[in-house]
């Protein structure tokens, strides 16, 4: 099986690069010829509606964008089922798409900017989207570049945070003696255990394998940086300090992880979540709202809306957020390339499609359509925030778009969904928080390629039982992956991510923005 991935990942590297080959850059169609009727795709990911919400929000969208650029914007949807490998094939395919959602750290942006996959902007920018270009600092064009060239368009005028930490709840935290905001993982021990011993039936942390917690565990107890590459189940490669931002460390082949594979094996055996964890499919968070458990973990965004609904499903639960960062005070800002937009290498309408992202980003009437649907379906306005309308059937007039690829903030309409006190968060971020400094590293696997798959593979392999202490004796157990995490080629990673940050480095230091 390890073979034929391989080779599946080979061919398709490989279809990618001659389609890429073939390209030749941008070829203009009726785009620039607005006598012409065109259509723009717009490539989400999420799963396709199904309720017919979508289908008639588009057509409102649609009349505006026939009379404004004579033109109509089709979403294709890449759905979640392999999400990552279905987005890579079809940028290597040559389908011509026109506008495309990116994310330099988690959609492979730079990996395939590099093969060629987007088209070069600058010139097109200033002419076809021109509310948006103006809009953008040029410091964020910077950031938007690939070998110079701005390859896309990204979301900063946009506020959220992605920060993880543990949901856990106030009310029994407090019934715990638990009566500060908890700042460490000691004390979710500690929050964890009353659990066990005073709420008989329910499970302190119904948590499922899939689920890591030790990059929370490693921005919690070191100075340690996130790097915009993947290892896998587990981070095995960080960066020293913010003050020391291109020196390569691993935490796995530290006191780091032996400490976190011991506390997680002694959380296990005290029985703060299944004994068959390793295969739990249950949904902690449905289990969360159904007072079933005592703790979930995700970011910051999706705490704002769990309070709201817990507030509603389980009264006075009063629930809380510990963010990772907190213990630490480690917190970089977000990347503003996390959303954004680019267009295809093929597209055949670029300035078309330009013209229709200026509309959804910057139309105030496009853009809370796309974003919210229609008033008196989907939302109602209710002393400045949107609520449901009172008919509203959530089978029948759900709508979503999954555009993430240029929200901005002025546009935004405040929802009663939204944890109304989650500035109170914000603002604890705002005291800790660092510029985000690796916005322009592009990680070339290249040299490392089958090195780096190997690393994720063993992660995958070892990481969860380590994880949830299912892996026996910590120690033993982190040695062997270790050692393991070495037969895959981890000193050559090591070495090759260390030459990139230095040559990188160089760059950041001859711009002036060390």
């Amino acid at each position: 099986m390890w073979k034929f991935r391989k080779l599946i990942s080979a061919l398709m590297v490989a279809v990618i690069v001659l389609s890429l080959a073939a390209c030749g850059g941008s070829k203009s169609g009726a785009g620039d010829d607005k006598s012409q009727f065109v259509t723009v795709t717009f490539v989400a990911l999420g799963d396709k509606p199904k309720n017919g919400q979508f289908e008639k929000v588009m057509e409102k969208v649609n009349t505006i964008m026939k009379q404004k650029i004579n033109a109509e914007v089709k979403w294709k949807w890449v759905e979640w089922a392999d999400w990552q490998t279905k987005y890579n094939l079809l940028l290597a395919s040559g389908e011509p798409v026109d506008l495309i959602t990116i994310g330099t750290d988690w959609l492979d942006t730079w990996s395939n900017a590099q093969r060629g996959a987007f088209m070069p902007l600058d010139d097109l920018l200033p002419k076809y989207a021109p509310v948006t270009w103006k809009s953008i600092p040029a410091e964020d064009w910077n950031q938007s570049k690939y070998n110079g060239k701005i390859v896309l368009i990204p979301e900063n005028d946009y506020t959220q945070w992605i920060n993880h930490g543990f949901f856990y709840r106030g009310d029994w935290a407090k019934q715990a003696g638990i009566t500060e905001p908890i700042k460490d993982w000691d004390t979710i021990g500690k929050y964890l255990q009353w659990i066990k011993d005073n709420k008989p039936g329910v499970i302190p942390w119904d948590a499922q394998s899939s689920t890591s917690t030790f990059g929370g565990w490693v921005q919690s107890h070191t100075p340690y940086l996130e790097l915009p590459m993947s290892t896998g189940y587990l981070p095995v490669f960080n960066t020293k300090s913010y003050d020391d931002r291109y020196t390569v460390v691993s935490p796995i082949f530290e006191d780091t992880f032996l400490n976190f594979a011991t506390t997680m094996k002694e959380w296990a055996d005290k029985g703060y979540w299944r004994e068959d964890v390793l295969n739990n499919k249950n949904d902690t968070r449905v289990a969360l709202q159904a007072g079933q458990t005592g703790m979930d973990q995700h970011h910051t965004q999706t705490f704002s809306g769990l309070r709201v609904q817990m507030d509603k499903k389980q009264p006075g639960s009063e629930l809380q957020m510990f963010p990772f960062s907190r213990q630490s005070g480690n917190l970089l800002e977000m990347p503003i390339t996390h959303g954004g937009v680019s267009i295809g290498a093929h597209s055949k309408n670029p300035e078309r499609a330009l013209m229709a992202y200026d509309l959804i980003r910057n139309d105030k009437e496009i853009y809370q359509l796309i974003n919210y649907g229609m008033e008196g379906v989907q939302y109602d306005i209710k002393d400045g925030k949107r609520v449901l309308p009172a008919n509203y059937n959530e089978t029948n007039d759900a709508f979503y778009s999954d555009f993430w690829a240029g929200r901005m903030d002025e546009h935004e309409i405040p929802s009663d969904t939204t944890w109304d006190k989650i500035d109170t968060l914000y603002s604890e971020y705002d005291k800790i928080k660092k510029p985000y400094p690796y916005g322009q590293f592009v990680f070339d696997k290249t040299a490392v390629e089958s090195e780096l798959t190997a690393i994720s593979q063993v992660t995958a392999e070892m990481g969860p039982a380590i994880t949830y202490g299912k892996a026996g004796d910590p120690a033993q157990a982190v040695q062997d992956f270790r050692d393991k995490l070495k037969v895959a080629g981890y000193d050559k990673v090591m070495a090759e991510l260390q030459r990139q940050l230095d040559a990188y480095k160089a760059q950041q230091e001859s711009a002036g923005t060390k």
